[in-house]
């Protein structure tokens, strides 16, 4: 195959050849298929490094309309030629009278995945495909645009975040109602967004011979080794275990605030009138601390941190026109990671900071292996590389803060994985009942999802902001651009909290185990990485009941 260094991927004419060329090849025999493998990958990781370049363009300046203009032409002009050629490739492969000799071990993943990528095709999905990316971008630059006035300064959404930290109750509410009222402005569009992506999933099901999009998608995720079964479980255990722990520290803080009902506005700050936490005030002093953190906790991990620090592979800090939320993005064909967040100075920034870096490391851990598909894991699993590092940390605090802080940090992140393991289940239990119900009005997904908040949600008093809490779904991305990417979250917190117990009981174990999973990538199923972590594959009651007593009586212990 000739060099494709240069080559402007952008333009399906450019690399329309070189994927012909792969279509044209004669395979004659299990060696000859396995360069053809590795070479395909090699050339897809160039291109999708491009259309992910793009991506990262947008998302960090959606107001500049050449750069939206780059973004939509890929995604409507070679996305599209993509699938078309994917699915041909695809069918090659799996059709290939010597993919029998393969190292079935090797290749079983990639077999299996392949065969129900081919079983989903449907030529008439792919502009509707198209349109949802189109509409999730138009998400994405409605809320890249919000801001508000406050305190006689222009602030992102990301940006107000901290005060909602401050002591004075007068100032969380008034950034509350500031920020509340922005969002309401465009809560209809965002729900005019979503109908048309519910109608659009639903279809993209039916061409594929589906009821309901749920069922599709679990299929299309290659949810081989858990079910809709196993996610109600899940939310049946979350709401028996976790919930009434959460509600507790929520009785307990307004108690602690006396306070007659608990709103919301009174769950960021300290409830003994401590300064919020604040880690650091620039994003450099962040990346410094988040160095110094991991080469204490890791030389090895600390040496891949500091390879991120080279000018482009991180955007850190929140501006007015960035997207919201934070990701990581491997680069498979420069094999660098990118990391995007929106930084502010807040404690959940260096979690976030933490998150995205796991991911990174994940990344870097399995860049040696040969299949490119290979470097990427099961979400479920990404999570847990994530997820763990957040609290393989607390020990190194210290960084940022004085042993006093640092104790508030770790009860702070522990409070919180009590509660976003009940949001999870809102969220999963949310979708669910969307997809499998999609023809319902407006009226009945709001009244669902106030059903759902006062099955799994906290004490808040929502008297007089009814109408913003029937849209509160709306700030979770995941439900425009990532339907049902949500239970991953929970799943890997259940094995990041196992990958935390195991590090207090043996630290060089625990990291030994770590690096051993990562570097699997995705060469085997979701339970043999549960595995090769020494860790649980399980969503029920047994597994959820052991964890969060252990983080009950790790509670107990930290000072209030």
């Amino acid at each position: 195959m000739a060099s494709f260094e240069g080559l402007d991927a952008t333009k399906w004419s450019d690399i329309e050849p070189y994927y012909q060329e792969f279509l044209d090849r004669e395979i004659d025999s299990a060696k000859a298929l396995e360069m053809w493998l590795l070479e395909l990958g090699r050339f897809d990781a160039y291109v999708g490094e491009t259309g992910s370049m793009l991506y990262v363009n947008m998302t960090c300046d959606t107001e500049d309309e050449i750069i939206k203009e780059a973004y939509l032409d890929f995604v409507e002009n070679v996305e599209p030629e993509l699938a078309r050629t994917g699915d041909l490739l695809n069918r090659k492969f799996a059709e290939c009278p010597f993919s029998t000799q393969l190292d079935q071990e090797e290749y079983n993943v990639l077999l299996r995945d392949t065969k129900m990528d081919l079983a989903l095709f449907r030529e008439e999905n792919i502009p509707l495909g198209t349109e949802l990316t189109k509409l999730g971008q138009r998400y994405n630059e409605i809320c890249g645009a919000m801001s508000v006035e406050f305190e006689g300064e222009e602030r992102t959404m990301q940006q107000m975040g901290k005060y909602l930290q401050v002591n004075d109750r007068d100032v969380r509410e008034s950034a509350y109602r500031t920020v509340g009222e922005r969002r309401f402005e465009n809560a209809n569009e965002i729900d005019e967004i979503y109908e048309k992506m519910i109608a659009l999933r639903q279809q993209v099901a039916e061409n594929a011979g589906y009821e309901n999009y749920r069922d599709y998608i679990f299929d299309a995720k290659h949810r081989f080794d858990y079910s809709h079964e196993d996610c109600k479980a899940f939310q049946d255990a979350v709401e028996a275990i976790c919930v009434p722990l959460m509600r507790e520290v929520d009785n307990e803080r307004k108690e602690n605030l006396n306070l007659d009902s608990l709103r919301m506005w009174d769950l960021g700050h300290d409830v003994h009138g401590r300064e919020p936490l604040k880690p650091f005030t620039d994003v450099d002093e962040m990346v410094a601390g988040t160095s110094r953190m991991f080469h204490r906790l890791s030389p090895e991990l600390g040496s891949f941190f500091d390879s991120l620090r080279d000018g482009t592979s991180l955007d850190l800090d929140s501006r007015k026109g960035k997207a919201p939320g934070g990701y990581q993005l491997q680069r498979d064909h420069s094999r660098k990671p990118f990391i995007f967040m929106n930084a502010t100075g807040l404690q959940r920034d260096l979690e976030t900071m933490v998150h995205e870096a796991g991911h990174a490391f994940h990344s870097i851990y399995a860049d040696d292996l040969p299949l490119v598909d290979y470097r990427s894991a099961p979400l479920e699993f990404c999570e847990v590389a994530s997820m763990s590092m957040e609290m393989l940390t607390y020990d190194f605090l210290d960084e940022f803060y004085s042993k006093e802080d640092a104790n508030r940090a770790v009860r702070e992140h522990l409070e919180g994985i009590v509660s976003i393991l009940a949001w999870i289940a809102t969220i999963d239990a949310f979708q669910h009942w969307i997809y499998t119900n999609p023809k319902h009005s407006r009226t009945e997904r709001h009244e669902k999802w106030l059903e759902l908040g006062n099955r799994f949600g906290s004490i808040l008093d929502w008297s007089g902001f009814e109408e913003w809490r029937n849209v509160s779904w709306q700030k979770q991305l995941h439900l425009f651009s990532y339907p049902f990417y949500y239970i991953e979250y929970g799943i890997a917190q259940l094995g990041a909290l196992q990958m935390w117990l195991q590090y207090r009981e043996n630290p060089e174990k625990a990291l030994t185990n770590y690096a051993t999973a990562m570097r699997l990538g995705g060469s085997r199923p979701l339970p043999n990485l549960f595995e090769a972590g020494e860790m649980n594959f399980d969503l029920g009651r047994s597994t959820v009941q052991g964890l969060i007593d252990a983080v009950r009586d790790e509670l107990a212990k930290l000072p209030a």
